[in-house]
């Protein structure tokens, strides 16, 4: 248990974090996983709107230190490459 004033004052700021990082992580998922349904349903239009829509959103989680620049990068890949393979 958290003894100092600085201490419980951490913890609240870690609490708070928390609970809005968990939200960003969460929004970045759903993101994804419209990209997967649609690339699922095979619909290319869809998916690649959907790419374009989760794009922004998952480097946001980047700047804001909720998921690593790379992570991001080879998602963003892995998930165009997907997309691009529906039109053939």
């Amino acid at each position: 248990m958290a003894n100092s004033p600085q201490a419980k004052k951490r913890a609240r700021q870690n609490e708070r974090r928390y609970a809005v990082n968990k939200a960003r992580r969460s929004r970045i998922r759903t993101y994804l996983r419209k990209v997967e349904e649609a690339i699922a349903s095979g619909d290319k239009d869809a998916a690649a709107t959907a790419l374009r829509e989760a794009q922004p959103e998952l480097m946001r989680g980047v700047t804001k230190g909720v998921v690593h620049k790379n992570t991001a990068a080879r998602k963003m890949s892995r998930l165009s490459a997907r997309v691009k393979a529906l039109g053939s």
